[in-house]
């Protein structure tokens, strides 16, 4: 899937006695890092403001118009002070533009040589009067990771990108449909969820009956050009010698049924009963075409846990790359800070240093071998890892979670299914917070660093209550 390309809205400020040619080169500067970073930008141009900067309650007017007119363009909106800037404007745009997406606040640093009534900025000092009056509005803004910092500095090239990341994740998470196909397995009430309390954060859940997606799969043709279409997408996405025809047949058509429904519904992300109905009435696992559509960024989860996959799409928001969800599952050896993170497996193949497709040894036991191909197997490669964890407290009526980071290791690991070694430091501290705080036994990961965005797009856009692992 290609990326979006963003688009910033810009507030420029400025405040009338201090230098004019200040917020001019200002908003230039912060135009140019903008189209640097792959970025769009609108704001205001020196024909339709001084400077194009909001200074007056005309500015403010037309900003608010140029702002709602491109509503559904505008990712997040900067506010760069190049000079102190008049605060009240500021709030005044925001609050009545209404584009509900975040704001990052910026301001700009003063150059110790040039403290003359020419070139000084007092940026330092209007950055905390604009954070004062968006404060006052019940505005809920972010801030750089230095008080000031120049457009064009690396402090805010990195406090950019991590910006871009907490919009993808607020704006991602804004009207979501989950889908929830089958019912949940009985034995995993660890993974109930209240629906009402993520309705209460605009994310809605869709519900398929299995029978309804056994029906249409025995209603569909070997040669329907839908199935056909899936089978050669399956045999190009993963090894797949050894697996009997039929059996890559019936995953093509699950993996046509899902995905028709998803499209007519409008679903965006699916967790799907995957034990045992699957198998003992289809004669498969879903594990491939799970992996298939996470792969793809259309994050599925196993077990119907519809907030770790919600857990998943907000980390592959942030990152732009695959999630997967996986296990908290062993112990490595004696090492407090290292543990085995195991699925049966529907991991994403970009998870993955080789994988091919097998049997589910877990379930076979109980099912027969015969019908549990489908899962992707292979050990996962290394590399950095964030990790998060929503869920819904229905006693308190709240959504809660924790967010942190680690790397995947080279670590040798004997085992089946998709598996692979983490080490996350201080990772007893987490274990003990994972279960005195009752969470789930299920996390969902993904190659980035990301925590610090999904921390702040969850706490600061949408009030949920989150642990971020080992913070700074």
């Amino acid at each position: 899937m290609s990326k979006k390309k963003m688009t910033m809205g810009l507030i420029v400020g400025n405040r009338g006695f201090f230098p004019a040619h200040l917020a001019n080169s200002g908003r230039e500067e912060m135009v140019a890092v903008l189209q640097k970073a792959g970025m769009d930008s609108v704001v205001l141009s020196p024909q339709e403001s001084n400077c194009g900067a909001v200074t007056t309650r005309e500015d403010v007017r037309h900003c608010v118009e140029l702002f709602k007119k491109n509503r559904d363009r505008i990712d997040g909106i900067i506010v760069t002070l190049p000079n102190f800037g008049e605060e009240r404007p500021i709030a005044d745009t925001l609050r009545q533009a209404n584009l509900q997406v975040p704001v990052l606040v910026q301001a700009k640093p003063d150059d110790a040589k040039k403290m003359t009534i020419a070139f000084r900025r007092d940026s330092f000092c209007g950055k905390m009067s604009a954070c004062n009056n968006l404060k006052q509005y019940g505005i809920p803004y972010s801030i750089t990771t230095l008080h000031t910092e120049a457009p064009d500095s690396p402090e805010f090239a990195k406090d950019l990108e991590w910006f871009a990341a907490v919009c993808r994740v607020v704006n991602g998470l804004k009207n979501l449909r989950i889908g929830s196909i089958g019912a949940r397995p009985t034995a995993f009430n660890t993974v109930r969820y209240s629906e009402k309390l993520l309705e209460s954060q605009g994310i809605s859940v869709e519900t398929l009956d299995l029978s309804e997606v056994l029906g249409r799969i025995a209603r569909m043709k070997d040669g329907d050009d839908a199935a056909q279409s899936r089978l050669s997408a399956i045999q190009n996405y993963v090894q797949t010698s050894g697996i009997p025809h039929e059996a890559l047949l019936k995953m093509a058509k699950l993996g046509a049924v899902v995905e028709d429904w998803m499209r007519e519904t409008e679903v965006a992300i699916s967790a799907v009963q995957c034990w045992t109905s699957i198998e003992e009435n289809l004669g498969i696992v879903p594990c491939t075409v799970m992996s298939m559509m996470s792969n793809d960024l259309l994050s599925s989860a196993c077990e119907v846990d519809i907030c770790g996959v919600l857990s998943m799409h907000a980390l592959r928001l942030a990152s732009e790359t695959p999630s997967a969800l996986l296990d908290w599952n062993n112990n490595y050896g004696s090492n407090p800070d290292k543990a085995v993170c195991f699925h049966c497996s529907n991991l994403p193949k970009h998870f993955f240093r080789d994988v091919k497709m097998d049997f589910q040894e877990i379930i076979a036991g109980t099912v027969g071998k015969e019908n549990t191909f489908g899962a992707c197997v292979g050990q996962v490669k290394a590399g950095a890892m964030s990790f998060a964890r929503f869920s819904t407290d229905d006693t308190s009526g709240r959504l809660r979670g924790y967010v942190g980071e680690g790397q995947f290791t080279d670590d040798p690991l004997e085992t089946f299914g998709g598996a692979g070694v983490v080490e996350i430091p201080q990772m007893q501290k987490l274990l003990h917070y994972i279960c005195e705080e009752g969470f789930e036994h299920h996390v969902a990961a993904n190659f980035s660093t990301v925590a610090a965005a999904l921390h702040e797009a969850t706490t600061r856009y949408y009030g949920w209550e989150m642990y971020r692992h080992n913070r700074d």
